[in-house]
């Protein structure tokens, strides 16, 4: 069954030997790569948090702690490059857990008051 936020079967078979864990890699065995692909694509297409990846894909921090792993051994740029996306599609892996807003752009209360000393440096 296909769902909306996984690889099709043609997207697969361009990445699965891209992958490190395969059977003849050195140090362990993927159990299952498109699973765990099909993960992080959903994380990155929905934008929710890690905490809410849905069950069927397993413990969401097993999950987390597998792509930060692979982020840090520069294995998703590795895929970007021998697919041939470009070097501004970059911007697109943001792992939104560490974006945060600044205090003052979150739109508390009083923000459209003028400060009185930004008030004197207009006057």
């Amino acid at each position: 069954m296909k769902r909306r936020h996984e690889l099709t079967d043609l997207q697969w078979e361009q990445i699965k030997d891209l992958l490190p864990g395969k059977p003849g890699d050195p140090g362990r065995t993927g159990e299952d790569d498109r699973l765990f692909v099909n993960a992080v694509l959903w994380i990155a297409r929905t934008g929710a948090p890690w905490r809410d990846l849905p069950e069927r894909f397993g413990n969401w921090n097993s999950v987390f702690k597998r792509f930060r792993r692979w982020c840090l051994k520069g294995v998703w740029e590795r895929i970007g490059s021998e697919m041939g996306l470009s070097e501004e599609m970059e911007v697109l892996m943001l792992d939104s857990t560490i974006v945060r807003v600044h205090q003052h752009a979150a739109g508390t209360k009083g923000d459209s008051k003028i400060k009185l000393s930004v008030a004197r440096e207009v006057v």
